[in-house]
């Protein structure tokens, strides 16, 4: 199912779907920080999948979460996660 909270930018054109594994043993966070005008973060728990719509040029960072705190792990441009 599809939970879309904060929908792409009505200028955006250039939708790709998006798909980022957790395959840690790790509750990591999600972000994407570089697309202006539009919030996206998520929690992915160890071994789900987060299927997403960005845009291109957008860049998932991958946070691992920690005591009271999370450290920037991954940066992974959305291209290389995109899926058809």
């Amino acid at each position: 199912m599809a939970q879309i909270l904060d929908p792409l930018p009505s200028k955006s054109s250039n939708q790709i779907l998006c798909c980022y594994v957790n395959a840690t043993s790790q509750i990591k966070i999600a972000r994407i920080s570089n697309v202006p005008n539009w919030y996206f973060e998520r929690v992915v728990f160890p071994g789900q999948r987060l299927v997403f719509e960005a845009v291109t040029g957008a860049s998932l960072e991958i946070h691992t979460g920690m005591m009271a705190s999370s450290i920037l792990s991954d940066t992974v441009p959305c291209d290389r996660l995109q899926i058809n």
